[in-house]
């Protein structure tokens, strides 16, 4: 997958095909609407090698009508009898989403997040984040879509529940204010089952659009987040959380601090192994080659002048004499010298066989000359 633009942020990080993958953990609303949760969650991140980490952010009255916001809703997962209650026990406050940026940033993490709503995206976008998320709900949504272009910082799109169509829209309608915009191939499924994530659409996005193209995972695992950074992302994104089993609809789909930090460490070992991409043979691997490999020996003792046949040579470690590449070079060939068994073949103790046969041949050579010119005579 390749594409020639990245983004360039206010920090001075890149985002783009040929940078480092840039690892995003969503904490979202894991948080459980607590700011001392999610400062943890924040070191948590960083110490997980994160490159930045996302939040969401939603104003009640502007994201839900009155009877959106009192829809009963109960179950194991409800912080509220209503919806709305439920919603508003996860938000956190404008205040502390600035100290949880400037947290973020002292730590060297990228703060960014996604605003469900008109009113937060501007109100965060008014706290200075160098990125913008647009969810996989708002492709379609042109307003928020105006808003956040008109606001010219850099954009990160996901595109789950999104068709062509859709994607076709929402890229033209951003395009018409800058260029700074990463794609995010995502199933918005949580969890995603594996069979369903898609990854080759990554490879669909950046010859569709030739944008930067990422990955928003909601799988269990590790596996299709690693695949997805192999094959070309530039930007995966992994839900976050400190513990899996807490109370919300997000933490089964997202990753704990050991799972997170084992992602980042097999993405960047993959990193390190696509660095090379031309066949050659490491310093490492002549040591290895001279103990492993083999050489020809000879089978038996042999006397000067013998015609070595298949019966007089073997083949045996350490490499460190003739390869066997050369094994018909070395059959037919004669002796210059007596040799022992197991000892190795050396060039100078051999008359290759071309010269063999020039001593045998010219007697015969001889007599067919001889009947030529008989025959002109």
């Amino acid at each position: 997958m390749s594409t020639e633009q990245s983004i360039r942020l206010a920090s001075g990080r890149r985002i783009g095909h040929g940078e480092p993958c840039f690892l995003v953990a969503e904490i979202g609303n894991n948080h459980q609407g607590e700011l001392a949760l999610a400062r943890e969650m924040v070191h948590a991140a960083a110490a997980s090698g994160a490159d930045a980490v996302k939040f969401q952010k939603r104003d009640m009255a502007a994201l839900f009508t009155q009877a959106g916001l009192s829809a009963p809703y109960g179950g194991a997962n409800s912080f509220g009898s209503t919806y709305g209650e439920h919603r508003l026990a996860l938000e956190l406050s404008l205040d502390a989403m600035a100290e949880l940026k400037a947290l973020s940033e002292s730590l060297g993490l990228v703060f960014f997040a996604s605003a469900w709503d008109a009113v937060s995206a501007r109100e965060m976008l008014d706290l200075g984040m160098e990125l913008y998320k647009v969810c996989s709900a708002d492709v379609v949504n042109i307003p928020m879509l105006r808003l956040v272009g008109e606001a010219g910082v850099p954009v990160v799109m996901s595109t789950g529940m999104s068709l062509w169509p859709d994607i076709d829209v929402a890229v033209a309608e951003m395009r018409r204010y800058h260029e700074r915009i990463v794609l995010l191939h995502c199933n918005s499924s949580y969890p995603c089952p594996d069979e369903l994530v898609g990854l080759p659409v990554m490879h669909a996005l950046a010859r569709r659009y030739g944008l930067p193209v990422g990955y928003s995972g909601h799988e269990a695992g590790l596996g299709p987040s690693v695949a997805a950074a192999v094959l070309g992302a530039c930007m995966v994104e992994r839900h976050f959380t400190l513990d899996r089993t807490q109370r919300g609809t997000d933490h089964q789909a997202s990753l704990e601090p050991a799972s997170f930090a084992a992602m980042s460490a097999m993405i960047r070992e993959a990193e390190a192994a696509m660095l090379l991409t031309e066949k050659q043979v490491c310093p490492a691997e002549l040591a290895s080659a001279g103990k492993l490999r083999k050489s020809i020996v000879f089978a038996r003792d042999l006397p000067a002048g013998h015609v070595l046949t298949q019966a007089d040579v073997t083949v045996k470690c350490p490499g460190n004499g003739i390869s066997p590449v050369h094994w018909d070079e070395v059959l037919g060939a004669r002796l210059t010298r007596s040799v022992a068994c197991e000892e190795l073949v050396d060039w100078n103790s051999l008359l290759p066989c071309e010269a063999v046969a020039a001593t045998v041949a010219p007697a015969g050579e001889k007599g067919r000359r001889k009947e030529a010119a008989g025959d002109r005579s």
